[in-house]
């Protein structure tokens, strides 16, 4: 199924065992936009993860708009990316820095889920995420 919205795979998260929570995860990382290899470089590399994360931040037309690539050498990891990019791909800067994004991803309780050093990882993206955010608000 190709989720649009994160109360969509919310709902269908909380009806899952653990295993099939950990398929749904690796289902959403397969919906990412590809990323081209070249982009993903010690530049693009999140810190922080366990796995390998990138992520890049592409100019929309306006200049007002987040979009972003994003990969990791992890499934599981690739589908929290996945769900986090919900939350803020192709909103405005100031809507995104307005967005209480943990408090959007605790019903997921990902960090019983994940190991502590995958978990590690989340909020490195998250704050890579406002930090953008808040360059084109300014």
């Amino acid at each position: 199924m190709a989720y649009t919205t994160v109360p969509e795979v919310l709902a269908d998260y909380n009806i899952l065992d653990r295993d099939d929570q950990y398929r749904l995860l690796i289902d959403l990382g397969r919906q990412l936009e590809p990323m081209p290899e070249a982009l993903k470089t010690e530049a693009t590399k999140v810190r922080g993860c366990l796995s390998q994360v990138w992520t890049y931040p592409v100019p929309s037309s306006d200049g007002r708009r987040l979009h972003f690539l994003a990969d990791s050498n992890s499934q599981i990891t690739k589908g929290v990316i996945a769900l986090i990019l919900m939350l803020v791909q192709d909103r405005a800067a100031d809507e995104v820095l307005e967005t209480d994004i943990e408090r959007l991803l605790e019903p997921f309780d990902l960090g019983s889920h994940l190991s502590s050093n995958r978990a590690n990882g989340i909020p490195n993206m998250i704050a890579l995420i406002r930090e953008t955010a808040g360059r084109l608000a300014s």
